[in-house]
């Protein structure tokens, strides 16, 4: 399914048919080809197939991959992956982002970046371009 972490290596499969109505807390993996309304803790990793729908508060999980329908605010502690049938609606926080193109998305996105990795301030000092004088900048 995707890189699994050490201590999470179960999976929970709700197969297409599945409707769950409340809170769902899942230990290891989990991947949803049915429908979930609440909110959704995964200890692991997550994949919502192209028949999955998730409605709720919260998406919460380490590697997420979403190939279905997510209404809730999403964090991904690991790497959120929106493929290209993805349709999401809610903020988005992740530690890192791909997005297929052709995916859908609507709402607001925090990466996690490091201090290393940050947009220079405007107190960043940047090399001086080649073929002007005294360092003048246009």
């Amino acid at each position: 399914m995707f890189g699994r972490k050490k201590t999470s290596s179960s999976l929970t499969y709700l197969n297409a048919t599945s409707e769950i109505q409340g809170n769902l807390n899942v230990e290891g993996n989990l991947r949803v080809d049915g429908v979930v309304h609440g909110t959704v803790h995964v200890k692991g990793d997550m994949e919502l197939s192209q028949t999955g729908l998730i409605e709720g508060a919260e998406l919460k999980a380490h590697n997420l991959i979403i190939h279905g329908v997510v209404k809730a605010r999403v964090i991904a502690e690991g790497r959120l992956t929106l493929s290209k049938t993805a349709r999401l609606e809610g903020d988005v926080t992740a530690q890192s982002l791909d997005i297929e193109v052709g995916a859908c998305y609507s709402g607001h996105i925090d990466t996690a970046l490091d201090e290393m990795r940050a947009l220079p301030t405007a107190s960043t000092r940047f090399p001086e371009l080649m073929g002007q004088e005294d360092g003048v900048r246009n």
